[in-house]
């Protein structure tokens, strides 16, 4: 260290009236000036010649009782403060540095005076003078030997070293920042009051004591610096640069069972020759602020990491996993069980009423953990999710009946309010007293909650209770949408003589809830049978009722047997029906929904013939169907593309083609064989290598199909898969005859009737089905034109079909008592179980179905 910078340095270690740095006079009994230091002569002007033997009274006088004083100066040598100019006043009075204020009454502050001085170059200045006697000195007035001794000081310089002291004063006495002062060995050797607060003890109890056994245990968090005490304060001692803002965790010996954070800082410590002797340490308790900072980013956690799905039971298992043990040691979720078991809201009422299941719970200790029962059992949620019962009086109980939360001790109990219902509880639980572990699990008091806590609790509580809301709303309408496609989709296909039929349906997963596709599978007259999937835009309860209605419909023009091209055209003109005829109110929201729900549809519909062998389709916008020959040979028609449904403008086309039998056919839905990591080609493709195996049956393939397209059995849409392996009848079944458009053909048509219903031993229909052909040759005959034909199929019932080339369907009526005729067909649908009409390119065929007569097992 240099000379002046030492020189600087002493300087700040005295104060201005010290007599080593002060303007020292010393004088006679008659107060004239016998000595005169350099000091003086800088403050002054004067120099010793000038001044020795001139009275004090030359260069000191007293205040003046009116007028203005000299700015009193408090800046350091050589510097001036803004809005000053020179040594005169300054532009702001009130500055701290402006003109001095006039003492009040009573004696001066410190014990000094403060007297007006007059520079040797004639301005003047306020200085602070102390007064002492000289030992031996002259004893009274006129002697002519040094008797006193006056040192003076600028007033500015000693405002500004008393500011020091008192802020030296107030860090000693009531800063709330610990200051703590080391030696070079590590050793305390002084304190001030905030750092004896945080001991608990008096300075001299622990004076002398090193830092790491004041504070065992604790360690510095912040990343890059040593984590003991030592080690950051011997850096310190040896280098010389300062630490700031280190971040140190421990338990102060004050309150031995929480864990504290303090803020610290360190910078070595020297005397006024540079020495050093120590380290300082500034430490601030920002435990509160690291709470709050823990509460926020807790919340932030909350929200990122709940209802991250729509399930009422893992949004309960996310909040008791995100919370322990940041903020409890044990948390459980109990929810009312029609929330968790149907989505539906409890009633209200106390916890008498209020049937909870405990779907939520985490600890970091287990034997934290609630002893609620849990059953024993196959898998489920009633038996994975144990029944809570609380006893009367319990927080719990308290709770649910109030409707508010509860705190009782170390634990909190928050209702899952939504609007007026409470959908069940969070128990918060925090260690037990101090006494048991001697330390806190959570960051807070050791076992209870403060009112910050609480407040966070409430809040933590209310976002759960919004998430379990949102995910009980979807879980009942998906259950609805559910509920509602599966009685619109078929719950069961009856045996069908024209093909084997296995089908596969899979929901969309459950972040999309349910979707609009269909099939079905339609008996048709004449052993036919039609085939019909389909896929609606959408998901949810709209698009299950769209498909339920589109559904609806394709069976009722099915029924009418209406070719697929016709049955399409007919279903398009449905969907794109105008905007007033549409189902909705007034207002034309619902109407809205329907179009959009509607418009864009897409289907596929076959009919299949198992005595010609031959089916016929068409499509509106979906996938063709795949072909697998009995040999596994797979292709995918080059059906006709329609329009999918309500857009319009193009007409449907159809395909006509010839299936060997146990060839199998396969309709299926965008959703099994499109996603997001491959195009639909691809999904064909692996469609059609699964389906190419001749050998297995239509539920080994449907399996397969959906393992290997549909691996983890959720998709982003419905997926419908519809399998039918054809059948031919047997040549004995079928029994054919083309007959003249005569007279004598109704006999002969008679005749040839009987005989069949003999070879396959149904006489006992005989009588009824003579009437059946007598009536509709006849009506043939009379109204239609030749050739006729008479069919007789024996299948699981007994159909008879007659054939025209008319294109008028005759219709039922009730004949008046005077009319000659237009009873006959009245009497053949009494005969039959049902009849019908389907038209042909070339005419018309009316059908009857009768049923055979019971088998006697006696």
């Amino acid at each position: 260290m240099s000379a002046t910078r030492a020189a600087d340095a002493a300087d700040d270690f005295r104060g201005p009236l010290d007599i080593a740095r002060a303007a020292t006079l010393v004088l006679d009994g008659r107060d004239t000036v016998v000595g005169w230091s350099p000091a003086a002569t800088e403050l002054l002007g004067f120099g010793p010649r000038e001044a020795v033997g001139r009275p004090l009274s030359a260069f000191l006088s007293p205040l003046p009782a009116e007028g203005p004083l000299p700015a009193a100066s408090d800046r350091p040598a050589g510097s001036e403060p803004p809005g000053t100019s020179g040594s005169g006043g300054t532009t702001n009075p009130a500055h701290p540095f402006g003109p001095a204020a006039r003492p009040g009454p009573g004696p001066p502050p410190g014990g000094n005076e403060i007297r007006l001085a007059r520079h040797r170059d004639g301005h003047e200045l306020l200085v602070a003078t102390t007064m002492c006697p000289l030992a031996g000195g002259a004893g009274g007035l006129g002697a002519d030997s040094p008797g006193r001794v006056l040192v003076a000081a600028e007033l500015g310089a000693l405002r500004q070293w008393e500011s020091r002291l008192a802020l030296l004063q107030g860090l000693a006495t009531q800063s709330p920042v610990g200051l703590a002062i080391y030696d070079t060995d590590l050793r305390l050797t002084w304190s001030n009051t905030a750092y004896e607060r945080e001991i608990g003890k008096p300075l001299a109890e622990y004076r002398g004591m090193r830092a790491d056994e004041l504070y065992s245990g604790g360690r510095f968090i912040t990343p890059g610096y040593p984590q003991t005490l030592d080690a950051v304060m011997h850096h310190v001692i040896d280098t010389g640069e300062p630490v700031l803002d280190l971040h140190f965790q421990g338990i102060p010996p004050s309150d031995p069972v929480t864990e504290h954070l303090w803020s610290c800082s360190y910078y070595r410590l020297q005397d006024a020759h540079g020495h050093v002797f120590g380290v300082c340490e500034d430490a601030f308790d920002i435990s509160d602020r690291q709470r709050a900072q823990q509460r926020l980013a807790l919340l932030v956690e909350v929200g990122r990491r709940i209802g991250t799905v729509l399930d009422v039971v893992t949004t309960a298992e996310e909040i008791a996993e995100v919370t322990v043990p940041e903020f409890a040691a044990a948390v459980r979720v109990d929810v009312a069980r029609v929330t968790v078991m149907s989505g539906e809201l409890p009633a209200i009422g106390s916890s008498v009423a209020m049937d909870l299941l405990r779907i939520g719970e985490h600890s970091v200790d287990p034997e934290m953990a609630d002893p609620a029962p849990h059953p024993e059992g196959p898998e489920g949620p009633v038996h994975r999710y144990p029944p809570i019962a609380y006893p009367p009086g319990s927080p719990q109980d308290r709770s649910l009946a109030s409707g508010g939360l509860v705190l009782d001790d170390h634990v909190l109990v928050v209702p899952l309010r939504v609007g007026g219902s409470v959908l069940g509880l969070i128990t918060f639980v925090r260690s037990p007293r101090p006494g048991a572990t001697r330390r806190t699990v959570a960051h807070g008091p050791a076992y209870t909650f403060d009112n910050g806590e609480v407040a966070l609790a409430d809040e933590l509580a209310a976002r759960t209770a919004v998430c379990i809301d949102n995910a009980r709303r979807f879980t009942l309408e998906r259950s609805a949408s559910l509920a509602l496609q599966r009685q619109l989709l078929p719950h069961h296909v009856p045996p069908q003589s024209a093909v084997e039929i296995a089908y596969r349906y899979l929901p969309s997963d459950d972040v999309t809830g349910v979707g609009g596709d269909w099939f079905d599978v339609i008996p048709l007259s004449g052993t036919r049978v039609g085939l019909v999937v389909g896929d609606v835009v959408g998901h949810g309860l709209q698009a299950a009722a769209t498909m339920g209605r589109l559904r609806t419909s394709v069976r009722a023009f099915a029924q009418l047997d209406m070719a697929p091209d016709e049955l399409l055209t007919r279903l398009d003109d449905l969907v794109g029906q105008p905007l007033d005829e549409r189902p909705g109110t007034r207002d034309g929201a619902a109407s809205d929904a329907y179009d959009e729900l509607t418009t864009g549809a897409t289907c596929l519909y076959a009919v299949y013939d198992p005595v010609s062998r031959r089916c016929v389709m068409a499509r509106a916008g979906h996938l063709p169907p795949a072909v697998v020959r009995p040999d596994g040979q797979v292709t995918f028609p080059d059906l006709p593309a329609g329009p999918p449904l309500g857009l319009g403008g193009l007409p449907f086309e159809s395909m006509e083609i010839e299936l060997p039998v146990g060839s199998l056919l396969a309709l299926f839905t965008d959703g099994l064989v499109e996603a997001r990591d491959h195009d639909i080609d691809q999904g064909l493709d692996a469609l059609g290598r699964v389906l190419g195996d001749p050998a297995a049956s239509l539920e080994e393939l449907c399996d397969r199909a959906v393992s290997e397209l549909v691996p983890d059995a959720t998709t982003a849409d419905d997926t419908a898969l519809l399998l039918a392996r054809t059948r031919q009848l047997d040549e004995g079944q079928v029994a054919e005859w083309d007959l003249p458009a005569e007279a004598m053909t109704v006999g002969r048509a008679r005749e040839l009737a009987t005989r069949q219903l003999g070879v396959w031993g149904l006489e006992e229909l005989s009588f009824a089905t003579e009437l059946v052909v007598s009536e509709l040759v006849t009506n043939a005959v009379r109204y239609a034109g030749g050739p006729l034909r008479l069919r007789l199929i024996r299948d699981r019932t007994l159909l008879c079909e007659v054939a025209d080339t008319g294109h008028t369907s005759p219709h039922l009526r009730h004949s008046a008592e005077d009319d000659e005729g237009g009873r006959g067909l009245f009497i053949v649908a009494q005969l039959v179980q049902r009849w019908g009409t389907r038209y042909t390119p070339a005419g018309k065929t009316i059908w009857t179905e009768q049923a055979f007569p019971p088998v006697d097992l006696g």
